[in-house]
């Protein structure tokens, strides 16, 4: 029997880009000859509610249904309707990047309606002054639209909200009672357009099995109306749910009304629970013999956890690559909301979604979910699979941008995928998530900016070598300091997650993180960053032992739907909410490069202790590095152009000797460095040797011998300035 399935994002996640769980999902599939249609019904929502036809429809709903509009905002948009539908469907074919001349007109004052959103105006020149016409043009249409969200928001459905719905219901949601009791309700304006555009599909695809991906709280509403409405009308249909939300938030899950909409729900990895789903389906295997991967399912009226197969789960060299096709790649819009260079690259542009390894590495950090599977089972793929995957995708897509979406991208790995992209000589950009540490030399820099990495952001947490001790964070101050100035002197972008209200914490430390914060932007190191306030979370070691970390837990009890989120008491009596505010603040203008000369007591309304930190903490750290230590195990790779290489003869004072001129010529220009001509000759020969078009990689140890055959005194040569000058545009020590 033919089992086809179909596999769904529910609304909403990004509007610029599909979450990849389906994309991974078919790709795995494609692998099994399994058919699978997929589909973002978040962005096909989006684009059938901001439509001239959808606007249409909407507003005269507020008028049918008789909503009584609250504030004088809502009356002006109301007012302006008429410029709202003339305006709506050639903006979001702007943001779409299918009319990119309409840029000109966003920009002057007389073409979008602007309501509320557009009251923070003064502040686009300072924003997008350097930045040109279409960044400027998309940030206003998107105040445009989020002027349209305030609406429907205030007007028609008081859950809408363009990367969430509902989101409420689904956060930290111990029982499934107000969930249960929403899904009761008549459905809403948003729901009949999302049911409109899922019967369609089901209609058309006739699966046999419906899968929901999950991956936020903001997503569960939907995945739920979604579900209820296959099974009151297909109630044939098998209906399983997976992704990050379930695999966090619901493995304790003990409520059977869940079951009233799903069949089944898996957790962690996908692959081998969705495989043997199929095959139990198909049914071709007795009831007695089957058999489930970490899947909870109804039996004998309660719920129950099967984890009963043997198998092992795939390799992720073998679950294939991510497939896109199906998904309106076409259509997804690009927005910029809010002017954070990292937060910018989340909302704008199309990024294929990759992974270099499945879990962490480290795997350490105290407040992080180290106990589940998604971080605790660390499998890294080997680069040359991954740049094959690369190539698939940008050649299917059409898009040559990938966003790696690691926990905390290895830099070994990330080393041998640059030095494979290269290699193929491929045109690519990408970016991902690291951990701040010492690996990340300026060469290493450099070569991840050389294949095309444009930004990496990595997690700062709290600026304070004791907690990020307690953290387990593995790093220091000064190494994020060294760090974030090798990859900044590469030209590689770097964002800083920043943590406050660590267990623990105290004032002067978080007064602390944020003068060592502050003098990373004034050093120019660090160009992005958000604070967090901390959040204690069920499979955290925080979480699992409060007693060690300083916090009460408020409450053992287990719910029987969602539990991840601890609430917790902090002995130290500290309210750390009070401090958001401030440092949100001192932050948004330390990204625009100001404001570095107040006195950090200027960004709070209550008192607070001076720093203990020295003014010069971050420049001291920098300088103090040892430039002149090599191991003799690294890898010397050269990634310029052979020379132009000319010999000529040097007198001085009755002595001649003879010289080298080797002229190189990268992108940006052409520059000569000289030596003598038995130097210019070795060096000459040993670029072409250690070029990375080469199968052999000659190590530090194997360089030094080379030249040590034929000369005296290589450390000398090596340290000199005409090495200086390549080490700069290509010779890399990695």
């Amino acid at each position: 029997m033919k089992t086809e399935i179909f596999a769904i994002t529910p609304p909403f996640t990004q509007l610029n880009t599909p979450y990849p769980a389906t994309a991974y999902i078919k790709g795995f599939l494609n692998t099994r000859n399994i058919s699978c249609t997929q589909a973002d019904l978040g962005i096909e929502v989006i684009l059938e509610l901001f439509s001239k036809k959808g606007l249409t429809d909407l507003f005269e709903y507020s008028i049918q249904s008789n909503q009584q509009t609250k504030s004088a905002n809502a009356k002006r948009i109301f007012a302006l309707r008429e410029e709202y539908l003339k305006t709506i469907d050639a903006v979001i074919s702007f943001l779409q990047g299918k009319n990119p001349t309409l840029a000109l007109q966003i920009c002057g004052d007389d073409f979008l309606p602007q309501a509320s959103r557009f009251a923070q105006l003064e502040e686009l020149d300072w924003a997008f002054g350097a930045m040109g016409t279409q960044d400027k043009a998309k940030h206003l249409a998107t105040l445009y639209l989020e002027d349209i969200s305030d609406y429907i928001v205030e007007c028609i459905d008081d859950n809408f909200g363009f990367s969430r719905y509902a989101e409420r219901l689904g956060r930290s949601a111990n029982s499934f009672d107000e969930l249960y009791h929403a899904l009761q309700q008549a459905p809403t304006y948003i729901d009949h357009i999302l049911i409109g555009i899922l019967r369609a599909k089901i209609e058309n695809i006739q699966p046999k099995l419906f899968l929901i991906s999950v991956p936020f709280p903001g997503n569960l509403y939907s995945a739920f109306r979604c579900a209820q409405w296959v099974k009151e009308n297909y109630p044939d249909i098998k209906v399983s749910m997976g992704g990050g939300f379930p695999n966090t938030e619901l493995r304790s899950l003990s409520d059977k009304r869940v079951f009233e909409f799903f069949d089944y729900i898996t957790l962690d990895d996908g692959e081998l629970p969705l495989d043997l789903l199929i095959q139990n389906i198909q049914g071709t295997i007795p009831s007695e013999m089957m058999m489930y991967k970490r899947t909870f399912l109804l039996e004998n009226g309660g719920v129950v956890y099967k984890n009963d197969s043997f198998r092992k789960d795939y390799k992720q060299a073998d679950v294939g690559t991510p497939d896109y096709s199906d998904l309106l790649l076409d259509s997804y819009i690009s927005v910029i909301e809010i002017v954070n260079p990292m937060h910018r690259m989340w909302s704008d542009g199309r990024w294929n979604k990759l992974t270099m390894a499945h879990g962490c590495y480290w795997g350490k950090c105290t407040f992080c979910d180290i106990s589940l599977d998604y971080i605790k089972v660390y499998e890294p793929v080997q680069a040359k699979q991954i740049v094959d995957r690369m190539e698939d995708l940008y050649a299917k897509t059409g898009q040559n941008g990938f966003h790696f979406v690691d926990e905390a991208a290895p830099p070994a790995l990330m080393r041998e995928v640059a030095l494979e992209i290269i290699r193929r000589k491929l045109a690519v950009t990408w970016w991902t998530n690291i951990r701040f540490e010492k690996s990340f030399t300026a060469d290493l820099c450099l070569l991840l900016k050389a294949s095309g990495c444009i930004a990496v952001s990595g997690g700062l947490e709290v600026a304070s070598d004791r907690l990020l001790k307690l953290i387990d964070k593995g790093v220091t101050v000064e190494q994020v300091a060294r760090v974030t100035r090798n990859f900044t002197a590469a030209g590689v972008m770097v964002h800083a997650y920043l943590m406050y209200g660590y267990p623990t914490q105290t004032i002067q430390e978080t007064i602390d993180s944020l003068e060592m914060v502050r003098q990373l932007f004034e050093a120019g190191i660090l160009q992005s960053g958000f604070w967090h306030q901390f959040a204690m979370t069920a499979h955290s070691p925080v979480g699992m032992y409060p007693e060690r970390f300083g916090v009460v837990k408020e409450t053992e009890q287990i719910g029987t739907f969602a539990n991840n989120d601890i609430n917790y008491i902090d002995k130290t009596g500290i309210d750390h909410n009070k401090f958001s505010f401030g440092l949100k603040k001192s932050l948004f203008n330390f990204m625009h490069g100001i404001c570095f000369d107040y006195e950090l007591q200027d960004w709070f309304d209550f008192k607070i202790p001076r720093t203990k930190i020295p003014r010069d903490f971050i420049e001291r750290a920098l300088n103090d590095e040892n430039q002149f230590n090599t191991k003799p195990t690294a890898k010397v790779v050269w990634i310029g152009g052979q020379p132009d290489a000319e010999f000529f003869t040097k007198s001085k004072k009755g002595n001649t000797w003879e010289m080298a001129s080797l002229t190189f010529h990268d992108k940006r220009e052409s520059f000569t460095i000289q030596t003598s001509k038995e130097e210019g000759e070795w060096l000459t020969a040993i670029l072409d040797k250690i070029h990375i078009s080469k199968d052999k990689v000659y190590t530090f140890a194997e360089v030094k011998a080379a030249f040590e055959t034929v000369m005296e005194n290589f450390e000398l040569f090596w340290y000199a300035k005409p090495i200086n000058t390549l080490r700069e545009s290509g010779l890399l020590v990695l």
